[in-house]
């Protein structure tokens, strides 16, 4: 029976032997299997890279083979109007529909609440001139300062509106948001409380499931950043329960586009900001721009990458089920290749750790604070094959809340489930010799 069931899948599979037996008998692989994975980034196979370890995924990660795949393919058989009768028309359309209907699935939230926009900086503007029109001069806003600025500038132009701003700051010498200090920040003023799910400098995750809550009780509507967030696995927003949630395609291996989930409750509410006609659906309410059809359409890519990774690894269940499988594979080895290079960074005098040193409370990313311009460390680093940056990141706030100057700025060293052991060990053998 195992013998015809593995012929009859070969039969229509590009799977591996080791894929195939994995199916058929339903075995669950409990460690990431990183060759698969970087299989699914052609980057890895591009000779100008070869030799070259990336470590700028803060900034933008590599795009996997099936969203260049649904990209290549809208752009030769499906570049026209969508939705039209005729068969390339209503095939570019599906593609559209099946992209968001797959991600909303896959992150726990109804297909209508999940909208795509240029860039999550401008889906986060055209969302602040909605709650401009639908608060009150006195009414009040919670930001923080350990946000990127495009989920802290937008809300904070609303002072000109009469709307009050108080800001939720982090602690100086961890860089964490204490939540004690947002329950005295909370009454009965305040609408909405805005911060990262993690930060794109300071890295602490974020308990956003016990903020939220916090922010609901008081009355508060919660808007959450999980654009540093998102890559290393998509998260359940309908389990964790915030009234906004925004990420960006381009940094979960996809197009570059902006993904704004907003729930029911509250889009309904809040004014029209696309055409007129347009008001009664939710998923164009905040959209004014046009979009770009063949870019939404390969962000359905991500999900084919989402699902092979299930797939690979045995996981099985309903779409919001696998997808918090992948997340916790995903998450579960960027942990462990993260502790040692945090152990490594802070134990050397000569610069300073932003954020925790416990590689489970934060995402992979390193900002480490040299005391001087981090310019001829990157330089070193890509002399040496290594592909990081130092500057301030649009993390001006943070920056400026932990005592550095954001002249100055900080290394930043990033990276995502796809890295190796190998590219980690070489990025602290090389920073052994430039430190």
């Amino acid at each position: 029976m195992v013998q015809e069931k593995l012929v009859a899948f070969r039969a229509t599979s590009t799977h591996t032997v080791k894929d195939v037996i994995r199916r058929v008998l339903g075995a669950i692989m409990t460690a990431l299997d990183i060759d698969f994975v970087r299989r699914n980034f052609p980057a890895f196979l591009e000779p100008s890279l070869q030799d070259q370890a990336f470590f700028e995924n803060a900034g933008g990660s590599f795009t996997c083979q099936p969203v260049i795949d649904r990209l290549t393919r809208f752009y030769t058989q499906r570049k026209v109007q969508p939705y039209a009768g005729y068969a390339a028309s209503k095939l570019g359309g599906e593609e559209m529909d099946e992209a968001r209907t797959r991600l909303s699935a896959a992150m726990g939230i109804e297909e209508d609440e999940l909208s795509f926009g240029p860039s999550t900086t401008q889906n986060t503007y055209v969302l602040s001139q909605a709650f401009r029109q639908f608060l009150s001069p006195g009414d009040a806003i919670i930001v923080t300062n350990q946000d990127h600025e495009a989920n802290s500038g937008a809300w904070r132009r609303l002072a000109e509106a009469g709307i009050e701003i108080r800001e939720w700051q982090i602690d100086r010498e961890s860089g964490m948001l204490d939540t004690g200090r947002l329950s005295m920040l909370l009454d009965e003023r305040v609408r909405l409380v805005c911060f990262p799910h993690c930060s794109n400098v300071i890295a602490q995750v974020n308990p956003v499931s016990e903020i939220t809550a916090l922010a609901h009780a008081a009355g508060a509507f919660v808007c959450v950043d999980g654009v540093s967030y998102a890559p290393h696995g998509l998260p359940n927003v309908g389990d964790m329960g915030p009234d906004i949630y925004l990420f960006s395609s381009y940094k979960t291996y996809g197009p570059h586009q902006g993904i704004m989930i907003i729930r029911r409750g509250l889009g309904g509410i809040l004014p029209n900001q696309g055409h007129y006609f347009n008001a009664g659906s939710l998923s164009k309410r905040f959209t004014p721009a046009g979009p770009d059809h063949a870019q939404i359409a390969a962000c359905a890519g991500i999900m084919d990458y989402f699902d092979a990774l299930a797939d690979h690894h045995g996981l099985m269940g309903t779409a919001t089920k696998r997808c918090g499988g992948v997340h916790d594979l995903m998450r579960d080895h960027e942990t462990t290749l993260l502790q040692p290079l945090l152990d490594f960074v802070a134990a050397k005098n000569s610069v300073r750790l932003l954020g925790s040193r416990v590689a489970s409370e934060r995402a992979p990313t390193v900002a480490l604070d040299l005391g001087k311009s981090p310019a001829a460390a990157a330089a070193a680093l890509a002399e040496r094959g290594i592909m990081a940056d130092g500057n301030d990141f649009y993390a001006v706030r943070p920056l400026q809340a932990s005592g550095i100057d954001p002249e100055q700025g900080v290394l930043r060293l990033s990276f995502v489930h796809y890295t190796s052991q190998a590219e980690v060990d070489k990025l602290m053998n090389v920073l052994e010799d430039i430190l």
